[in-house]
């Protein structure tokens, strides 16, 4: 039963990453989209983690910081282009310190899997911080453009994405491990 919560949980976050990656095909992107995003991904990502036996604290808490992100986009309704990707940065940064801790603590593939999200928000959050200076230049010769804004939802689809095969991986632990 907890096997089955989790991959519904993995699956149900890869189709929200779908939708995070769809988002630039709209003609706006709203921040309550992005918001909502993070919040229902945060939220499924918290459930799955009460279902885990190991780091489940870590798990939950990783969840929170998305959920948590979430409402500040939709609380938030600046869409200028500095605030939201400090906002981006952070919380990618904040779950790369909680998976990487949360690395640590786990076992198995599971701690490999664990190790490749956090990677992967670091990365994201790098790469992010690194094209703030070229953005910068952007922004003041011809002020905020709506792909820079929309990238923003590529961030959090590809992070989505990572954290969705996490929990399939998880899953596929617990279902090894369950008593038969």
């Amino acid at each position: 039963m907890r096997a089955r919560g989790i991959r519904v949980a993995g699956v149900a976050i890869i189709l929200l990453s779908a939708g995070a990656l769809l988002l630039p095909a709209g003609k706006h992107i709203s921040s309550d989209m992005i918001g909502a995003l993070l919040v229902a991904a945060g939220l499924i990502e918290a459930v799955a983690g009460s279902l885990r036996r190991e780091v489940r604290l870590f798990a939950m808490a990783a969840g929170g910081v998305t959920a948590a992100a979430g409402l500040i986009f939709i609380l938030n309704h600046q869409t200028h282009f500095f605030p939201t990707a400090t906002l981006v940065v952070g919380w990618l940064l904040l779950r790369s310190v909680i998976l990487g801790a949360t690395s640590i603590e786990a076992g198995g593939s599971v701690r490999l899997w664990t190790a490749i999200c956090a990677g992967m928000d670091l990365l994201l959050a790098i790469l992010l911080i690194a094209g703030l200076s070229i953005a910068t230049l952007i922004i003041s010769l011809f002020g905020p453009t709506p792909w820079l804004i929309a990238s923003f939802a590529w961030f959090v689809g590809v992070s989505f994405v990572v954290n969705g095969l996490l929990l399939l991986e998880v899953a596929s632990c617990v279902s090894e491990t369950a008593p038969a």
